[in-house]
């Protein structure tokens, strides 16, 4: 059996059947279509378990760097056919393919251990606590808070304490 994106072929003795994953094809098109319709810079995540950086858009490009980590948040910075030109946590920049991307908004802890509130407010009762570096998707900021859920584990974190989202974005 050969793989080629969306496609696939199999032989069963003389005969060869073409099928197509018509709905991975749908996902594919409903995130191309939200991708072309968005304006840089925003916020989107890495949905590939690995995923090369390029340093243009292109896969004629050397990779500069693997991110074997999917739902690692970025941000599009540029748009180039089907490239997106991407800004990672660190600040590093480069070019990846936007079928690697989602928009599932996600977000990383920065700095110092964050708490995960039961209510957007600095009083409330902390649900957890997350080190610098964990990776949640986020959902639900406005007033300077996002609830930001590890795993199934969340609660509310003030929004300068992660990276994922701009100062006082709201994020219905």
């Amino acid at each position: 059996m050969r793989f080629f994106p969306g496609v696939f072929f199999m032989r069963f003795g003389s005969w060869i059947i073409l099928g197509v994953a018509a709905l991975g094809l749908m996902t594919l098109s409903a995130e191309e279509a939200w991708a072309q319709q968005r304006k840089p810079p925003y916020f989107a995540s890495i949905t590939a378990g690995k995923a090369r950086m390029r340093t243009g858009p292109g896969r004629n490009y050397p990779a500069s760097w693997l991110y074997q980590r999917s739902d690692l948040p970025i941000r599009v910075i540029d748009i180039y056919g089907e490239w997106r030109k991407v800004q990672d946590p660190d600040g590093t920049e480069g070019w990846m393919q936007v079928n690697l991307l989602s928009d599932r908004r996600t977000a990383i802890v920065t700095g110092q251990i964050v708490e995960l509130r039961a209510q957007p407010r600095s009083s409330a009762k902390v649900n957890w606590r997350a080190a610098p570096g964990v990776v949640g998707r986020i959902s639900r900021c406005s007033d300077g808070w996002c609830y930001f859920d590890a795993r199934g584990r969340g609660g509310y974190v003030e929004q300068g304490r992660i990276w994922g989202t701009d100062p006082n974005e709201t994020v219905p």
